[in-house]
């Protein structure tokens, strides 16, 4: 599987025995397997290039008596207790993950609202006209079309656009941003009253055109996640936490806090280069 042609760990019993280390397949593979289960093939080849180095580099630490220091001990014991932290968190992960059919179906019925498939139509108005917005707002409570009174805002703002297109389909509830949430309450064919941004980015008029649910079958696998997902961050975080740091030694009094120093990427400087030469031509 490996050949390391002239290494051997230990002395061959005869000068006439070829000094070569053979690791196995299965050898290999159990390494392969703790790293990570179901590595992908080009990722092996990369961790055989690396344990081959790591080999003989180790054997030669050994022949150094590096094994035999203190600080040697000290970081054997701290891997020690990453490896172990590694694998609780695969796991956990795993555990985490086991996620029943009855589970995700009563997910399903107990947040319904959350899997509603919407169509709707977008009308925004650009800028502080906000009586336009009332007034755009009425009018499509009265039935006229999204996309005229859509094309009427931006001709008022001074936009010109040839497609002023409104209509949104397969819109879930957490697509919408957090204050525009509530239009999914809506019921068909009802508008929305008028949605205005705080940072004076604009206004938003809703119409419901059709609503429908998403069916088990279809978000079942999103379902499975979120369970996974929210498990798995309950697991961990009884290990986080009610930590206190010695201020005195980690952050004393006086103590500097360089700022890392500003680098420019390479292919920047080359831009900005050749811009002043274009300047100066």
């Amino acid at each position: 599987m490996i050949t390391l042609h002239g290494f051997c760990a230990e002395k061959p019993a005869s000068p006439a025995t070829p000094c070569d280390t053979v690791i196995t397949r299965a050898q290999f593979d159990k390494l392969a397997d703790a790293l990570q289960p179901d590595m992908p093939r080009p990722l092996r080849l990369k961790v055989a290039a690396s344990y081959a180095r790591t080999m003989r580099m180790a054997s030669a630490a050994e022949k150094r008596g590096l094994d035999k220091t203190a600080a040697f001990a000290e970081e054997l014991r701290y891997a020690r207790l990453q490896l172990l932290s590694q694998d609780l968190t695969r796991v956990l992960d795993e555990e985490a993950r086991n996620v029943s059919d009855a589970e995700v179906a009563d997910y399903y019925s107990r947040h319904q609202q959350d899997f509603e498939l919407s169509t709707l139509e977008r009308i925004f108005v650009p800028g502080n006209l906000a009586e336009l917005a009332t007034a755009l707002r009425r009018r499509a409570a009265a039935g006229e079309n999204p996309e005229a009174l859509q094309l009427e805002a931006f001709e008022a703002a001074g936009m010109k656009t040839t497609d002023p297109r409104t209509k949104m389909e397969n819109v879930h509830r957490d697509s919408l941003p957090p204050a525009h949430e509530s239009v999914m309450d809506l019921h068909t064919g009802e508008v929305s009253e008028v949605l205005s941004d705080p940072g004076g980015g604009g206004h938003f008029i809703y119409k419901i055109i059709d609503k429908d649910n998403a069916t088990l079958e279809e978000v079942a696998p999103e379902i499975r996640k979120l369970i996974a997902n929210q498990r798995y961050r309950e697991s961990v975080q009884r290990f986080e936490g009610d930590v206190v740091f010695n201020d005195a030694y980690f952050d004393p009094p006086g103590a500097e806090h360089p700022t890392p120093p500003t680098t420019r990427r390479p292919h920047a400087a080359r831009r900005n280069a050749t811009d002043t030469q274009n300047d100066s031509q």
